[in-house]
């Protein structure tokens, strides 16, 4: 089977790096204070939720080397029929599609069980955390940055 090659429309890096710096610095600052797994899973669902590919393939290589396990990362898109998700993970995958489909809007069901799982400022990372992945998402589907490109 030949793969076929998806060209990219521009590096957006190169050609806006106050922006690119300025979202690089936002992930950061997103990340502080979370569970290393739990992070790369909320990004991996929402890269997958966006169809970001070059997002899935870069955070689904973190998750491994944060420890997490290939069965895990195989069922993440299908979490909610999976035994194998903590309910703190649930709430988190729950609230990462809700905020990643903001138009359907984040409803209380998902934002209150989500509380009940997380302090407000790890609630509150997280939340940033989805903000920014679906910032990235959006910069690489739409540049058509995939995994290879650079």
């Amino acid at each position: 089977m030949t793969a076929i090659e998806i060209p990219q429309r521009m590096n957006f890096g190169t050609v806006a790096p106050k922006v690119f710096k300025a979202v690089l610095a936002l992930d950061a600052a997103a990340r502080d204070g979370l569970d290393p797994v739990l992070l790369e899973l909320v990004q991996i669902r929402a890269s997958q939720v966006n169809r970001c590919a070059y997002c899935i393939d870069y955070h689904t290589g973190d998750a491994r080397k944060a420890g997490e396990t290939e069965e895990r990362i195989y069922q993440l898109s299908a979490w909610e029929e999976s035994s194998l998700f903590t309910a703190k993970e649930r709430a988190a995958l729950a609230l990462t599609e809700a905020v990643t489909r903001l138009p359907e809007g984040v409803s209380d069901a998902v934002y209150d069980e989500a509380a009940q799982h997380f302090e407000e400022k790890e609630l509150a990372q997280l939340i940033a955390l989805i903000f920014t992945v679906n910032a990235w998402n959006r910069m690489n589907v739409t540049t058509r940055k995939t995994p290879g490109t650079e």
